[in-house]
């Protein structure tokens, strides 16, 4: 494929434009390792500022980093029979190791998530009230072995952090479960710029071992639904299987109270699926990569005043703390360096040359509008940052414009299956699995989550008719 041949317009091939575009952007690639996926640098510097951006936000809510192994002893997941259940289809299991196999009780399974590896060192960790709550946060890989496998949406093997906590009651598990998920809420929305909806998932849609599920859900341009992250009240299941216990303050044992929650690589998916166009990757500024590319105009002897200039500003820039990159490159046209930065997600290019040097100048041009603007070269540091600020803003009104004209009421089962492709569904529901599971054979539709802001009023099930205490959000999902 000709490096400047066109992405697929999202309408033409969605799937194909995503596929096409993560690859061409330069975030990540094919690996030949089954579902599996390079990183690329583009790609991994979004990581890392989502990695940065969460991590700050998890310290200052008294959560600690840690790390546990990545090989479980399988005798571990037998202990709690309903995460063992969930996640078994998806087990990578190490049966030999040092050229021998290993007996059948000496078996690994390869992480797919930590709550079994971690109970063993919280129940060695918490011996009295005093002791709690146990607040810890691991960054790190998983495995969970996928038949379908799409870039960043769902691979073999992901990163991801993982919240695992530990509370002396109910209650306190409870206020932590939601603390989580309000986390990510505000990070999707502040600095992904991706309006998401808070609820809690139905009993057949939560974790394997939880009490309960909650999520936070988005809505990609496709009108398809992306659960962003989830939060799971853990109850006391997995402390009675490993016997994390401790001694209250009336003086008799107790099981903890745990919650676990976690967000992953799919984030970058569902970052580029928000905001992107057919022309490529767009990144919130926050997030981006790359915030600012200067692209130097000219050549001779011309291009040298230009080039210090440009290096000037680019240092101004960085104190001011943004992310900038000279562009000195005289092997290729402006044309060419334009299509390319759009294509990789770069939030702002400036343009400086002799002409512009001239007139004490620059040019700006936003990548998601791509309208130029003139502006005086005093003044360019601190209308770039104003400019970023306002782009972000302007992603996510414009991302939760999309969603909130493609949410719609619907009050018969004609009615949802006449609108199944276009967007959320706010439906009643009778609350049975066997409802849910006939919609969802029917229709392609799933339960996302019961949005915690919406008024709920009762009414009657759009399948069954029978009662349904309020509107849960039904939708095509990735």
């Amino acid at each position: 494929m000709a490096s400047n041949e066109k992405l697929p317009t999202r309408e033409q091939d969605f799937n194909e434009w995503y596929v096409q575009l993560v690859q061409r952007a330069k975030l990540a690639d094919y690996s030949d390792v089954k579902g599996c996926m390079v990183i690329l640098p583009n790609g991994y510097a979004i990581w890392e500022n989502i990695q940065k951006t969460l991590d700050g936000m998890f310290k200052e809510t008294g959560h600690q980093n840690a790390y546990f192994p990545v090989l479980i002893p399988e005798r571990y997941l037998q202990l709690e029979k309903e995460h063992v259940e969930g996640f078994n289809p998806q087990l990578a299991i190490v049966s030999v190791a040092g050229g021998k196999p290993l007996p059948e009780g000496e078996r690994y399974v390869i992480r797919p998530t930590s709550e079994t590896i971690i109970n063993a060192s919280f129940s060695k960790w918490v011996q009295s009230y005093r002791d709690l709550p146990v607040l810890i946060n691991q960054w790190a890989n998983v495995m969970r072995w996928e038949m379908r496998t799409r870039l960043f949406l769902r691979t073999t093997e992901f990163l991801w952090q993982e919240g695992h906590t530990c509370h002396e009651t109910e209650a306190e598990a409870e206020e932590e479960t939601r603390r989580m998920l309000e986390c990510y809420r505000v990070f999707a929305e502040d600095y992904m710029a991706m309006p998401v909806i808070t609820g809690r998932k139905t009993d057949s849609e939560k974790f394997a071992g939880a009490d309960r599920t909650y999520s936070i859900e988005a809505m990609m341009q496709d009108k398809k639904a992306l659960q962003a992250g989830t939060s799971h009240m853990l109850g006391q299941n997995f402390a009675k299987a490993f016997k994390t216990q401790f001694q209250g303050r009336d003086g008799q044992q107790h099981f903890v109270w745990q919650t676990s929650w976690g967000v992953s690589t799919r984030l970058i998916g569902a970052l580029i699926m928000t905001h992107s166009d057919d022309a490529g990757l767009v990144a919130p500024p926050r997030l981006a990569a790359t915030q600012v590319v200067l692209i130097i105009i000219g050549k001779g002897e011309e291009r040298a005043a230009v080039k210090a200039k440009a290096v000037a500003l680019a240092a101004d820039m960085k104190k001011k703390g943004l992310r900038v990159k000279v562009d000195d490159d005289d092997s290729k046209g402006p044309g060419f360096k334009y299509y390319e930065y759009e294509l990789q997600g770069v939030c702002m290019r400036l343009e400086l040359g002799p002409k512009d040097l001239a007139k004490d100048q620059c040019v700006l041009v936003r990548r998601d509008d791509k309208q130029k603007v003139f502006v005086p070269l005093p003044e360019a540091v601190e209308k770039s940052a104003a400019m970023l600020e306002q782009m972000q803003k302007d992603l996510f009104t414009k991302a939760k414009a999309f969603r909130d004209a493609r949410t719609f009421e619907v009050n018969s089962y004609e009615e949802m299956k006449a609108k199944a492709d276009d967007g959320f569904l706010l439906a009643h529901w009778d609350g049975s699995p066997e409802t849910e599971k006939r919609i969802k054979e029917e229709t392609g539709l799933t339960t996302r989550n019961r949005p915690f802001d919406l008024k709920q009023e009762p009414g009657k099930c759009v399948l069954t008719g029978k009662d349904s205490p309020g509107r849960i959000v039904f939708s095509k999902a990735y």
